[in-house]
């Protein structure tokens, strides 16, 4: 059964390539949604998707792409119908 979660991710995670790089990671693994930045400088995501790949995204979000540095995942169930993965401006 699919779940849907919303991310708040803080730290240095805007100017790092991490919305494209979420996105590559979640179609690399099958889970949808969308992904933007925030005017306070944290990522947004919801993600829709098998718990399992899922907890994939989130855990990943907490590395994120190399340059990223994350201090905090914060995960809220979510809502929402996605049929790909978005990466939203």
């Amino acid at each position: 059964m699919p779940v849907i979660k919303h991310l708040r991710i803080l730290g240095r995670v805007q100017g790092v390539w991490f919305r494209e790089s979420m996105r590559q990671e979640a179609e690399r693994i099958g889970v949808t949604g969308w992904v933007r930045n925030c005017g306070d400088g944290s990522v947004e995501a919801m993600v829709q998707g098998e718990p399992e790949s899922v907890e994939r995204l989130v855990q990943w979000a907490w590395r994120g792409p190399d340059q990223a540095r994350v201090t905090s995942v914060q995960v809220q169930d979510g809502q929402g119908s996605f049929t790909r993965f978005e990466k939203i401006r």
